[in-house]
This record gives C-alpha cells, structure tokens and sequence, in this order.
C-alpha cells in the first residue's frame, strides 16, 4: 500500500496549495507535523506566483493500493 503525506497551506494570496511527500515516517505526530510546517512558513521556503506560504491548514496521510502489471 502506497503511503502519501498531504501538508495543506494557504498562501498570503489566499490560494490553497498541497506540498506531497511519499512514504512518510510511520510514526509522525501532530507536533511535529505543525512545527515543521510553521517552520516552512517562517522560513519563506516556497512561494506560489510570488505569494509565499501563510497559513498551515492542515496535513493528511492519503493510503491507496497500487497494482502494476506488465505489458
């Protein structure tokens, strides 16, 4: 089962933006989910059509089953 870590923030523009990060550790908390998200915030990492990151709204783990088959 494939495992991907959803980090939800919305930029000073008001436009929601998903940051995706495969396989995340199993054992995350809500902790340090918010402080590394703040921290990317504060930092001024990312920014989307000029307008950086201003708010964390919010972070998800989204699970689906993948099934490769050869052609």
């Amino acid at each position: 089962m494939a495992k991907t870590l959803e980090l939800i923030f919305e930029t000073s523009a008001g436009k929601d933006v998903v940051l995706s990060v495969e396989e995340p550790r199993e054992d995350l908390t809500a902790l340090e989910l918010a402080a590394g998200m703040q921290t990317i915030i504060t930092q001024d990492i990312f920014t989307v059509e000029g307008a950086p990151f201003a708010l964390a709204k919010g972070a998800r783990v989204v699970e689906r089953n993948v099934v490769d088959y050869e052609v």
